[in-house]
């Protein structure tokens, strides 16, 4: 890569973080540190667009450890028309189109356990809403559900609340998002009514978690754990909880800059650093199997799991 298109992509990235991210002191504090960074030939010698990216992502995570603050190489090109928001759109469709609507298993399991696995994400709802009706309908006679979030790696506030409310009672406050552009929080919760049978409020859940749980898939957890409506078995999951915007800075790097913070009605604070801590501590390999174990003899002897 030559100098001047190093120097002026770090340029971009740090005026997006000292303008944009949403701890408004320390974004400028991370600017500061890319912009000496550069000044000192860090990036000088990088090969490649997709280096750089890696190398940048380091030096914009050091010392706080966000995972969703990151310059990301990608292979393909990245769509240029319309405005950011239509890029990141066009991206995330691509990724709905390309994984199964983020369904990646619906399964009756033995002593009638239903399984259904979310990975990579639990997209958009309004791309994906369908689809989340249909696995419901098709769980609608089970017993119980696991929820395998150990691969789902994203989500956003609005689907998580569309899901939950066919586990949770309507109307039910979930979460809050603080907005560092507008200044503004936005509240949501579980919808009045949804499509297709309610799963109720009675019968066992269970969450499967793993190290790589990340984002939206984070707070489908966290807000599970919290109402007390199901019980987490796997591995304490990444700890990102800062809802990101996506820049394109070229054909094929983005730089994704956290705008916003989550709040939950609960507990007051987030997962963010320190992940969501699963009620039953296991390896995720064999979180499946511990789960099922557990709800099945929660089911014979009559009780909820947990």
């Amino acid at each position: 890569m030559h100098r001047a298109d190093i120097d002026r992509i770090v340029a971009e990235v740090g005026e997006l973080v000292a303008t944009k991210y949403v701890f408004a002191e320390l974004g400028e504090q991370i600017a500061a540190r890319l912009a000496a960074a550069a000044e000192a030939g860090r990036y000088a010698a990088v090969a490649d667009e997709a280096a750089l990216a890696e190398l940048v992502t380091v030096d914009l995570q050091r010392g706080n450890d966000d995972g969703h603050l990151r310059l990301i190489h990608h292979d393909e090109p990245i769509p240029e028309d319309g405005d950011d928001h239509a890029v990141a759109e066009a991206l995330y469709e691509r990724r709905v189109q390309r994984t199964m609507s983020g369904i990646g298993r619906i399964e009756r399991l033995d002593g009638n356990v239903g399984l259904l696995e979310i990975s990579p994400a639990l997209f958009g709802v309004h791309l994906v809403g369908d689809e989340i009706t249909a696995a419901m309908q098709i769980l609608r006679y089970t017993d119980a559900l696991i929820l395998d979030l150990r691969g789902c790696t994203g989500s956003d506030p609005g689907s998580v609340a569309y899901f939950l409310t066919y586990l949770l009672p309507p109307e039910t406050h979930l979460n809050d998002v603080y907005d560092r552009g507008t200044d503004s929080t936005i509240q949501f919760w579980t919808l009045p009514h949804v499509p297709g049978p309610h799963y109720g409020t009675t019968r066992p859940v269970s969450v499967l978690t793993s190290h790589q749980t990340f984002s939206g898939g984070e707070e489908l957890a966290y807000d599970l754990r919290h109402t007390g409506r199901a019980t987490l078995v796997g591995e304490t999951t990444a700890g990102g909880a800062h809802p990101r915007i996506g820049v394109r800075l070229g054909p094929h790097l983005e730089a994704s800059i956290p705008t916003c913070r989550a709040i939950n009605p609960i507990t007051g604070t987030d997962w963010e650093g320190t992940g969501v801590v699963p009620h039953v501590a296991t390896p995720a390999a064999d979180a499946l199997a511990v789960a099922h174990e557990r709800i099945v003899a929660d089911l014979a002897a009559g009780t909820q799991a947990g």
